[in-house]
């Protein structure tokens, strides 16, 4: 992933892949728990961004940031969102309800 200077993704998770992002030049940042934290990674930083978590990527630098990233699926997974603590909901209202009979 190559992130131009001062920029942002969208925030978003992968679904059930984990993904490990390498940092190989430049100084770029993930933000996570509802934007709250904050990983700042350096040239030969790794990064464990598990399953469903929600993240971005930003560059408030004023040079190029480049990563090297890999997930534990097949076929990458992107889910964008228009917020944080959206995917919470979506789990919510796919789990299955709960039936009892008599």
């Amino acid at each position: 992933m190559i992130a131009k200077p001062h920029t942002a993704s969208d925030v978003h998770h992968h679904g059930e892949q984990d993904t490990i992002v390498y940092a190989a030049r430049g100084l770029g940042t993930v933000v996570s728990k509802g934007g709250e934290e904050r990983q700042n990674l350096e040239p030969g930083d790794f990064a464990l961004i598990p399953a469903f978590a929600e993240h971005q990527e930003v560059n408030d630098s004023d040079e190029e940031v480049v990563w090297i990233i890999t997930r534990s699926g097949r076929e990458p997974f992107v889910r964008n969102l228009e917020g944080w603590n959206l995917s919470k909901r979506d789990r919510k209202a796919k789990a299955p309800v709960e039936s009892r009979t008599s």
